[in-house]
């Protein structure tokens, strides 16, 4: 899983190893020195410079300041200040050494034994310096800890030495034998390496519930909770560290206490995280966080901000994306109040933000179960949507309207919903949401403007059985923009799925309105199979060969 501390340090890292030659571009007096000519002294004069970056910091990182028991005292209340900070070092560290390994692998298979030995080498500094900087931060580092520390220094000096070895030889056998061995050693670094951090971010988790659970300072609970959530951002593995640990439980014991209400938002959003796996999905059953879920949605006592994170664990724990909740059974039961209360928030929302997050939750509950589309219908949840629709203040991006048209998408299905469309100047909304593109060039945003053209035309396909709903849309000229559509590739930004859904659309106004077609367009995009009609619009950019 590609975690927020990469993106948040790749550039920098990328330019500190941008090329093969870095380190020979670096500057040291002392290569202007008369040295003796002694290989020992030779040897170390060319691997400092490549050690003295890492080392300089691992001494001066990890160096005590002070054994005095007031000035030690300042230095832990600074370290545990700082948990989050020396938490993303400590995984920025990580990563460095996971991406110095891989290279390593990638040189070794060329057999560029300079290379390999020079990165082995900055590999073993960078693993004394983690270490190090994470021994200066944690005060409770248990036995097998420190072991692993042990076997993963002494089998990083036993790979700088293999590799040494071999740059000392010439004999392509000799090599060739040698490579094995070096293969094997790499391996068992990169697995003790693995090892440690699991073990280190499995202990760090334990730490942060462990305060949450027992502290009753508001102050060190929302602290705990910060750097928990920060870790649950740096991926899946992260959320399942934390999940076998108790996570879900202990923040459920938090939202069911009221002098942490202040906190609730925090909690729920970092749930929402954790919640993104299994492991977090299954813990959230046993300890019927869909009951604890509903009861905060239901309850006008709190924050609309309290609200909106309990709409983001629906939104989660419902995502169509996941192939593990079937066993929400409890949801069922819940369904109607939770549905009740979204429907509330969507209409009361004062914000874009809170509006997503309600509407989000909304969508993917019309996927989790068809029932909850026959409630909105009785909630009059059209009318809202559509009315929110024309408040750019709320529905303004299009990541909302993506989670509306799914709505009205998986609404449509039902015979009732055709009237409440057209009272709502729904069609209206639909024409327009043919036109949806992407103003920024965003990939995100551009990819939400392809399922908000595709899912408006899905909803116009299935409503336009309707005579009325067809007519209306035949009116507003839906049937020019579904051809423009099927046949510029452009405006649909290449999309496929989009592709298929306007020519499915096209047909079945076709049908109620074949008088709205020219000729050449009935021929191509109506008459033959879906697939031939596909094919010749895939086909349709212009060739310059």
């Amino acid at each position: 899983d590609s975690s927020l501390w990469r993106s948040a340090h790749e550039n920098r890292i990328n330019m500190a190893f941008k090329g093969e030659d870095y380190l020979d571009s670096l500057s040291f007096p002392v290569q202007r020195m008369h040295l003796i000519q002694v290989d020992s002294v030779q040897r170390w004069m060319e691997d400092l410079k490549l050690m003295t970056d890492c080392e300089c910091m691992c001494i001066l990182q990890s160096k005590p300041i002070s054994i005095e028991k007031d000035e030690q005292n300042e230095l832990i209340l600074s370290s545990q200040y700082s948990t989050c900070d020396n938490l993303q070092l400590l995984l920025k560290r990580a990563w460095i050494i996971s991406t110095e390994l891989t290279r390593i692998a990638q040189k070794l298979e060329k057999n560029r034994w300079q290379r390999v030995h020079s990165m082995t080498v900055r590999v073993n500094c960078h693993v004394h310096s983690m270490i190090n900087e994470y021994n200066t931060f944690t005060r409770t580092s248990s036995e097998e800890m420190h072991q692993l520390e042990k076997l993963l220094i002494e089998k990083c000096s036993e790979f700088t030495a293999f590799t040494e070895r071999c740059l000392q030889t010439e004999d392509e056998e000799i090599l060739k034998s040698m490579k094995s061995c070096v293969n094997e050693t790499l391996t068992s670094v990169a697995q003790y390496f693995g090892q440690l951090i699991e073990l280190v971010l499995t202990q760090e988790a334990q730490n942060l519930l462990r305060q949450i659970e027992l502290s009753g300072s508001l102050y060190v609970t929302e602290s705990a909770i910060s750097s928990l959530f920060s870790l649950a951002q740096e991926g899946a593995h992260l959320c399942r560290i934390i999940a076998k640990e108790g996570g879900v439980v202990v923040l459920f014991k938090i939202c069911r206490q009221d002098c942490f209400r202040c906190l609730y938002p925090q909690t729920l959003r970092t749930l929402a995280s954790i919640c993104c796996v299994e492991e977090g999905m299954h813990q959230l059953e046993k300890v019927d966080g869909i009951l604890c879920l509903a009861d905060i949605l239901t309850d006008t006592s709190h924050s609309e901000a309290t609200h909106a994170e309990a709409a983001a664990v629906i939104a989660q724990i419902t995502s169509p994306h996941l192939t593990f909740t079937q066993h929400l059974s409890s949801f069922l039961e819940n369904m109607e109040e939770i549905v009740t209360a979204l429907v509330k928030l969507c209409q009361e929302a004062s914000s874009g933000e809170v509006f997503l997050l309600a509407s989000a939750a909304l969508a993917n509950i019309t996927f989790f179960d068809t029932m909850a589309c026959e409630i909105l219908l009785q909630l009059n949840a059209m009318k809202i949507l559509l009315a929110a629709c024309s408040d750019k203040r709320i529905v303004d991006t299009p990541y909302s309207r993506d989670q509306v048209v799914t709505i009205l998408a998986n609404m449509s299905v039902l015979d009732q919903c055709a009237s409440e469309i057209i009272q709502g100047n729904g069609v209206q909304l639909l024409m327009e949401m043919l036109f949806e593109r992407s103003s920024s060039g965003n990939p995100a945003e551009a990819a939400a403007c392809e399922r908000v053209q595709q899912k408006s035309a899905v909803t116009l396909a299935r409503l336009s059985r309707d005579p009325e709903v067809a007519e209306a849309a035949v009116k507003l000229s839906c049937i020019p923009r579904l051809i423009k559509l099927c046949r510029s590739p452009t405006e649909r930004n290449n999309s496929d799925s989009v592709l298929v859904a306007c020519l499915a659309a096209l047909r079945r106004l076709a049908v109620m309105s074949p008088d709205g077609l020219e000729d050449s367009d009935f021929q191509q995009l109506v008459k033959p199979r879906l697939v031939d009609s596909f094919l010749l619009c895939t086909n349709m950019e212009e060739s310059f060969v």
